[in-house]
């Protein structure tokens, strides 16, 4: 009897463990898709952290590139707190693409105000148009306003592309 007990108690063990496995939702299978999820953290002025179904997903912003907070780049940590201001702790829509080499998701957000976060990014200076991996002319306007403008890292005399920061340190 005490056998039968062992038994039963494996197979349900083993069935709540299929179940919770199929309760995980591939960052692939949220590729192109448009849904809302809170913002639970804030890694730096590009990267997020949401909450989708009760499972953090990791995202990057598409279309731009922040200053790098981890080597110190100028304007790195103001980048972070400008995207935090944005967005943390509310309910976003996402706008998904595709994923990264890192197994980020890359999206567009937009928040609770309608902004849409990335180009808000860029219009307070805190980000650079993406070039490498955006063609999309608003960001490249929206730049060149800022620029000229000098808002943000664009009160520097020569600011660093994070790209060129990365490859410098």
């Amino acid at each position: 009897m005490q056998m039968g007990r062992l038994i039963a108690v494996f197979i349900l063990l083993l069935a709540n463990s299929v179940t919770a496995q199929n309760n995980n939702i591939s960052v692939k299978q949220l590729q192109n898709q448009t849904f809302t999820a809170k913002v639970i953290r804030i890694i730096d002025g590009d990267t997020m952290e949401i909450l989708y179904q009760k499972q953090p997903i990791k995202i990057r912003l598409a279309h731009i590139d922040c200053p790098e907070k981890r080597k110190h780049q100028p304007f790195g940590t103001q980048a972070k707190t400008a995207l935090s201001d944005l967005c943390f702790g509310q309910q976003v829509i996402v706008q998904s693409q595709k994923t990264d080499r890192y197994g980020r998701l890359v999206a567009v957000i937009i928040n609770a105000k309608k902004q849409i976060v990335n180009q808000e990014m860029i219009k307070q200076g805190m980000a650079w148009h993406f070039t490498k991996y955006s063609n999309d002319k608003t960001y490249a306007v929206l730049e060149a306003k800022a620029r000229k403008q000098k808002v943000g890292l664009w009160q520097e005399n020569k600011p660093i592309p994070p790209w060129n920061w990365r490859k410098a340190k």
